[in-house]
Parts: structure tokens; C-alpha cells; sequence
């Protein structure tokens, strides 16, 4: 069969999926490319929804991967607003959720992304209890920042990973009052661990923010529809003109579920499991992005990433493995983040109780450095925070799972490109 007689469908319509109808063009596939996006706005990315965009820093319009003709011009189907609500791998169609169509797929691209993990308590109905996912999300938060900037408002945050402190600096930006509520003892526990987490509660209590550890929401309590307090599990409540839920994301995998595809268990992060070509159970099926779990070589094992970089790089590499290409994907989880006049990059994989110590390249103190996550000798994540142009030669590192001296990583007279083997 040649490629014009194909039908390549990507079921979800973000980074990833955009990315990789983008890459099914470039590659030269001919046959016909169908773009399905339940979002009524064109595919875009998310870190600036928040950081620059809910910052007012950027214009809507530099959030979208393509400029709207684009789809057009390259004769991709984008059919916005719409749902896949069944997949039929025997008869190899999807079916549309709005009017039941079928449509045949030679190879099918689930993109579906994940979604943010709902507070289960009291008070989650009222009128200013929000959550952070999509561009509409962003914009309406937009103006409920300014608003309790301009009011004297406080906000609520729980959780304190990268969403719930970057939203943390914003707020502060506008002016809001801001306590974050978070179970752990530090912000970024399960990232960074507790020798780099207190150094975001200090960054974060310098511009005003306040710190409730040890504890989780129980309930907020409102009135006449309106949010005015947020109560912990020991007894404490919180003024609060507005809550954010910032407790983690979800992959969605109902699709895939229904469908019969493996999925990788909670303990893994779930997900839709892939192979090195981001191949499910099913040949005919990939997966990428947020919600692909795929067993990572350097680390040893089965991840599911959701930062910008594996959608960015995911999407194309599936897209790829779509058209018969050989390829491992393979590469090294990849963040970054603005808080406030701090900036930084995260390369690498290391929950705490995965490594053995911690090395400092700089000055911490002054936020100037590069954090690096050792076990037996070898760097499995660095972090680079006000220092730039360093990532390559950090994840040069991680993939060389050499043995480096400390005192050396440590030096900053030394260069990192003389430790790379």
C-alpha cells in the first residue's frame, strides 16, 4: 500500500500530537493526516499558561504551535471540538463522540495528554475553586490573579509542585496574598528531595508567600457560592478569596482502557504502556506524550513524563516509528521553570530513594549553582538554576552513567565538558 492510500489518525490535539502531524508531512507521508483535538483552540503549548502568558508577559497568540493556516496548507484534518469516544482495533476505525462517525485508521496516534487531579473534599463546587490545565484555564486565572492583586485577595494553593509554585510567583506578582498548602516538608519533595526543596521555601517566603507543611485540604467553606476559607487536616483554617488545586496530573487512558491496550500500574506513574518506538500492545497504535509510559534504558525503568519536552520530542518520534522508521526513544527527561528572578533546568531522573548524595557546583545561597543527584558515583539528574548553557554537557553525564569525582563536579574551575568520558 502506498503512503496516499494511508489514513494516519492523532487522537489529541497538543504539543505532541501537533508536533507529530507536523513531523508526518516533513517526513515526506502523503496520505491523509487527521488532527482530532477536543479543545475548540488550535493546538498550543502549555508552559506559558503558567509562566509568560498568565503573567501578561505574552501575547495569546504566541502560545499556539502553528499559525491556524497552517493546518490547511499542509493538509492536515483538524477537527477541533471533538471527542473519540471508541476505538475497534479489530476493525482498526475510532468513532467519533459527537456523531458516532467511523473512520478507518492504518495507524492510530494516541495523544490524549493527562489531566489535573481533582481535590475529593467539601466545597469543590464553589465558584472560586480552580484548576490549571488548558488556555481557558490560564485566562480565567489571569484575571483572578490581577483581581486579588488589586483587592487584597488571598489565594490558596494545594500543593506545592512546579504548577502550584509557579502559580505561587505569579500571584505574588499581582500583588495577592498566597499560602501554600502541601503534605510533604518541603515544596518539590518528590522531585528534588529535601536538601534542594528548602531552597524554593526560602526563595518563596522572601517574596511573601506562606508555608503550611505536614498537612492537606479538608475543606473549603464558602458562602452564597463564594470561596472564604480553606481548612487542613490538623485543625487550621486559611483566609482564602480563591483555592487552586495543584496536586498533580492524571494520564487519560479511557480511551486506551476501553480499548484493551496495556497500561502501566499506579506504582509507574500509569500511563499507556510503550515499547523503545513508542509502540503500544497493539502494532497498529503508538503513544506520546503525558500519557505514554515507556521503559527508559539510563534509569532502568518504565517512566511517564509530562513536562514540555517529552511532548515536544515524543510527538515526532512516534510519528516516525508511524512510517516505519527504526528508532529508541530514549531521551533524557527534561524540564524547566521561572519563579520570580530564578530560572532553571532539570535534566535527568531522580526520586528521592534513588540516589545517595548530593553534589553543589556554585553558590546556593545566592541562587547560582548546579544541583547534581548521584548514586555510587554516577549522575542520574542535574539542575541548573540562574546558570545557563550547561545542559548539554549535564545530560551528557547521566547518558555516560560514568563515575565522576565529587570534588571535581563540585569545583566550578573545573569545566563540565572535561568530566563527560
Amino acid at each position: 500500500m502506498v503512503d496516499a492510500d494511508q489514513t494516519f489518525v492523532i487522537v489529541g490535539g497538543g504539543l505532541a500530537g501537533a508536533k507529530a502531524a507536523e513531523t508526518l508531512r516533513a517526513e515526506g507521508f502523503t496520505g491523509r493526516v487527521l488532527l482530532i483535538c477536543d479543545e475548540r483552540d488550535h493546538p498550543y503549548e502549555r508552559p506559558p499558561l503558567s509562566k509568560g502568558y498568565l503573567l501578561g508577559k505574552e501575547e495569546r497568540d504566541s502560545v499556539f504551535v502553528h499559525e491556524p493556516a497552517w493546518y490547511a496548507r499542509n493538509d492536515i484534518e483538524l477537527h477541533l471540538g471533538q471527542t473519540v469516544d471508541a476505538i475497534d482495533r479489530s476493525a482498526r476505525t475510532i468513532r467519533f463522540g459527537d456523531d458516532g462517525t467511523l473512520v478507518h485508521y492504518d495507524k492510530l496516534l494516541i495523544a490524549t495528554g493527562s489531566e489535573p487531579r481533582r481535590l475529593d473534599i467539601p466545597g469543590t463546587d464553589l465558584a472560586g475553586v480552580h484548576h490549571l490545565r488548558r488556555l481557558a484555564h490560564s485566562e480565567r486565572l489571569k484575571h483572578v490573579l490581577a483581581a486579588l492583586g488589586r483587592d487584597n485577595g488571598h489565594l490558596v494553593i494545594a500543593g506545592a509542585g512546579w504548577i502550584g509554585l509557579e502559580i505561587a510567583a505569579a500571584a505574588r506578582e499581582y500583588g495577592a496574598e498566597v499560602t501554600v498548602v502541601e503534605p510533604e516538608p518541603t515544596p518539590l519533595h518528590g522531585v528534588l528531595g529535601p536538601e534542594l526543596g528548602e531552597i524554593f521555601t526560602e526563595l518563596h517566603r522572601e517574596h511573601g508567600v506562606r508555608f503550611h507543611f505536614g498537612a492537606r485540604l479538608t475543606e473549603i467553606i464558602g458562602q452564597d457560592g463564594m470561596v472564604l476559607a480553606a481548612r487542613t487536616d490538623d485543625g487550621e483554617e486559611h483566609p482564602a478569596h480563591d483555592v487552586l488545586a495543584a496536586i498533580g496530573a492524571a494520564p487519560r487512558t479511557g480511551l486506551a482502557e476501553a480499548a484493551g491496550l496495556e497500561i502501566a500500574d499506579h506504582a509507574h506513574g500509569g500511563g499507556i504502556v510503550v515499547d523503545e518506538r513508542l509502540r503500544t500492545s497493539d502494532p497498529h497504535i503508538h503513544a506520546a506524550g503525558d500519557v505514554a509510559a515507556f521503559h527508559h534504558s539510563l534509569f532502568d525503568t518504565r517512566l511517564r513524563v509530562e513536562h514540555w519536552a517529552n511532548a515536544l520530542n515524543g510527538g515526532p518520534a512516534a510519528a516516525r516509528a508511524m512510517l516505519g522508521r527504526e528508532l529508541t526513544y530514549d531521551r533524557v527527561p527534561y524540564f524547566f521553570s521561572d519563579q520570580y528572578d530564578v530560572g532553571l533546568e532539570y535534566s535527568g531522573w531522580a526520586p528521592p530513594g534513588t540516589y545517595d548524595h548530593v553534589v553543589i557546583r556554585g553558590d546556593a545561597g545566592k541562587r547560582e549553582f548546579v544541583a547534581f543527584w548521584l548514586r555510587g558515583g554516577r549522575v542520574l539528574a542535574g539542575m541548573n538554576v540562574n546558570v545557563w548553557d550547561v545542559t548539554e554537557p549535564v545530560q551528557q553525564l547521566i547518558r555516560s552513567k560514568a563515575q565522576v569525582d565529587s570534588e571535581a563536579l563540585a569545583d566550578p574551575h573545573v569545566p563540565l565538558d572535561s568530566l563527560v568520558p
